[in-house]
């Protein structure tokens, strides 16, 4: 290599080194020795987000309160799956000791005003149906299963599974003679299927308590609120009020 052609080297590789340090490279390698046939160990994994229903699944695991008297306080407190909604929980009302108990969905918009379960239109034909069975009130216990209205109207998705244990531990601890469900969603709780597919037999449902078993007889019908917007679907509610009392005394 001639003098010439090592002085363009050398001015090739000092130029090279000048645009290198004023982009801001100013080792080759590393200032330390390097393992270049080590395998790097992976990256740590991002922390996982808990879904709605995740979260849901974490409260569960709870146990839920062994008597009435401590369900009831629980069903207003804190941990209540409803805790931390706009509103004031709807207790469950009657008498715990009566023979039929009622399970519906959720207070309608009146209720939210007035504090009662079924205060509106709905709970005016609600009274009429019992009446009907020589019943009222005072004769059955009414429970929602949801204790405050979403801001929806429905149960959400996410909160449905919850609801359906508490639900069915209320039921339990009740452990009433016969078991009205109203709708849909307490239809789907305990018998597994919508009103539409469920109603027109007594069906026997059996509930863990604890280290014991409950069996209740069930009837589900058409919530008060859908008899408003089809009445046609009286007649066969009425059918379902029969089978509900039939062989109990009033």
């Amino acid at each position: 290599m001639g003098a010439d052609q090592n002085i363009e080297w050398q001015l090739a590789a000092a130029s090279a080194l000048e645009w290198w340090r004023d982009a801001g490279v100013d080792t080759l390698v590393d200032e330390v020795p390097r393992d270049w046939s080590a395998v790097p160990p992976p990256p740590p994994e991002p922390p996982r987000r808990r879904s709605g229903a995740q979260a849901v699944a974490e409260v569960a695991i709870a146990p839920l309160p062994g008597t009435l008297a401590e369900f009831v306080a629980w069903r207003s407190g804190p941990d209540a799956p409803e805790a931390g909604w706009a509103g004031t929980p709807i207790a469950a009302t009657g008498d715990p000791a009566a023979d039929i108990m009622i399970l519906v969905d959720l207070p309608d918009r009146e209720d939210c005003d007035s504090g009662v379960l079924l205060s509106g239109a709905a709970g005016r034909l609600f009274d009429r149906m019992l009446a009907a069975i020589g019943r009222n009130r005072d004769s059955v216990y009414l429970a929602p299963m949801c204790s405050m209205r979403p801001l929806t109207g429905r149960i959400a998705p996410e909160i449905e599974a919850r609801l359906v244990e508490v639900a069915r531990h209320h039921i339990a601890l009740v452990a009433p003679k016969r078991l009205l469900l109203l709708g849909n969603a307490p239809s789907r709780a305990v018998t597994g299927t919508d009103v539409a597919r469920a109603r027109g037999n007594l069906q026997t449902i059996n509930l863990e308590c604890g280290k014991t078993s409950v069996s209740v007889d069930v009837v589900a019908s058409f919530h008060p609120r859908l008899l408003l917007e089809r009445p046609a679907e009286k007649a066969r509610a009425w059918k379902d009020l029969q089978m509900l009392i039939a062989g109990l005394h009033a």
